[in-house]
């Protein structure tokens, strides 16, 4: 396999450091990549760039031009789709068939999305009293917030980064983004897009690097916000660094998000909808569900039926294969995080309903990062498998009684990103959905999205909203113009 060279994306051009670090393919292990660390210079080259730019072209280009550029940016993904979904896959090692549907038109469509949210969104106007009897006008003027340094996570390495760049730039802000060392390889290629469409020198850049670089752009006097997706202890240590500084930060963390079965629920669509909750993407998918609350008549159907579902719909296998729905982890590290609470679930008391271990191959991929998709039952509600988030391919059922237990089981997390119920009782679903604590709440349905939408997460799961005329909150600033009549 020929190992590529991967460098930042400074000003328009491609900056090689010497320093390098491997990029690791999941299926195998194999390294597919080596990755250019960005230090202080780096940074600061990158920081310095996008201010330029924000200070000169892309700031003093007009809305409707701008928009447009957003346009042919996502156009450009698309026209080289095929070199975006085979580097996606060789850093994420999942299928061609969720990475062609999911992944790369979500990164490009995330860009067609916000390219026109200013013209859709205008701000407020009001005409206003005054005591001389002839009134004023009072209206609302939004602001680029400036340079937006941006770190995005290695689950959908693309998709999320793109959900924060494209914003960021139909916003007329300029960017710094620092993908996950893990998955490194699309904000790379998305530079190569950024010259071809014609976007300024500066507008967008990217730096590779570990937390070290991280903090860099998160402690940069030049950088004006931060957005950040990922776990909610890194999160912690963002907010802590820009305070400082008084930057402004949005940040989308960690969850343990709960479904519901309640017992008039329609158990075909809810076993399919959970199913895809509990194991799409391997289980590291934000929005998942890892613990699930069945009412105690029908436990033991949903419980056979999900492992049903399972032995019968999760198949292993490369990633170019078109019946591979199901592929490994994305790292070594995060197979044995994965692993630890496999292990954890057996001292608790949990019994092994599916899987419960890794896969063997007897081939090369025995060299890479997999793990089973697991279903337990047995764990109590506040042990530490149903409790901390564990981002794999395992879901722990457990029993309720009546409607106000579950919701108290629900919202007894740290957490609040997302939550799903099954029902057919339409007064139940009106009654139960404003009572979840969760940024997101789905009924009898998942991952059904609408990037108009506030999104965002409660308590340790995130700080702001990002979506639709939510993100303006972060992406810009809003002044006021008062114009006496």
């Amino acid at each position: 396999m020929t190992v590529r060279q991967l460098p930042n994306f400074i000003n328009g051009e491609f900056v090689e450091t010497g320093n390098t670090f491997d990029v690791l393919y999941p299926i195998t292990g194999e390294v597919t990549a080596q990755a250019h660390i960005a230090g202080k210079a780096e940074v600061d080259a990158a920081v310095a760039a996008a201010r330029a730019a924000l200070n000169g072209p892309w700031g003093k280009l007009p809305q409707a031009e701008r928009a447009k550029m957003v346009h042919a940016i996502g156009d450009g993904v698309n026209k080289r789709f095929d070199d975006f979904l085979a580097a996606e896959v060789l850093d994420t090692g999942k299928p061609y068939s969720l990475a062609s549907h999911v992944d790369i038109p979500g990164g490009a469509a995330n860009f067609a999305s916000f390219a026109d949210v200013l013209r859709e969104h205008p701000t407020e106007a009001f005409r206003t009293d005054t005591r001389d009897g002839l009134g004023a006008l009072n209206y609302g003027v939004r602001h680029p917030r400036g340079v937006i340094g941006i770190i995005s996570p290695w689950n959908l390495p693309l998709l999320l980064m793109t959900w924060k760049a494209g914003p960021a730039l139909a916003c007329g802000n300029t960017v710094v983004v620092k993908p996950s060392e893990v998955t490194p390889s699309t904000a790379t290629l998305l530079g190569e897009v950024m010259n071809d469409v014609g976007v300024p020198e500066g507008v967008y850049n990217v730096v590779h690097g570990f937390g070290e670089t991280g903090a860099l752009i998160t402690a940069h006097p030049g950088v004006d916000g931060i957005t950040f997706t990922g776990e909610t202890v890194t999160g912690s240590t963002i907010l802590r660094a820009v305070a400082p500084t008084l930057k402004a930060a949005s940040l989308e963390m960690g969850g343990k998000n709960a479904g519901i079965v309640f017992e008039d629920a329609d158990l075909d669509l809810t076993i399919k909808e959970l199913g895809r909750s509990c194991f799409v993407n391997s289980g590291q998918v934000c929005l998942g569900t890892e613990r699930v609350y069945v009412h105690e008549s029908i436990f033991d159907e949903v419980a056979q039926r999900l492992v049903d579902y399972a032995t019968n719909e999760l198949k292993y296998g490369y990633p170019d294969d078109e019946a591979t729905n199901f592929g490994p982890v994305v790292s070594a590290e995060h197979r044995d995080k994965v692993l630890s609470y496999y292990m954890l679930a057996n001292e608790e008391g949990a019994e092994v309903l599916y899987g419960g271990g890794a896969p063997k191959f007897g081939d090369e991929r025995d060299g890479g990062s997999w793990v089973e998709p697991t279903v337990w039952k047995g764990l109590a509600h506040d042990s530490r498998v149903a409790t901390e988030e564990i981002f794999g391919p395992a879901v722990a059922l457990i029993p309720f009684t009546d409607e106000d237990e579950v919701i108290k089981l629900a919202n007894d997390t740290d957490y609040g990103l997302a939550a799903a119920f099954f029902t057919t009782n339409s007064s139940r679903v009106h009654r139960v959905a404003p009572q979840l604590e969760a940024g997101i709440v789905w009924v009898n349905s998942w991952m059904v999205r609408d990037p108009r939408t506030a999104f965002g997460g409660m308590k340790h799961s995130g700080i702001g909203r990002e979506g639709g005329v939510h993100g303006l909150e972060f992406y810009t600033e809003t002044s006021n113009v008062c114009v006496k009549i």
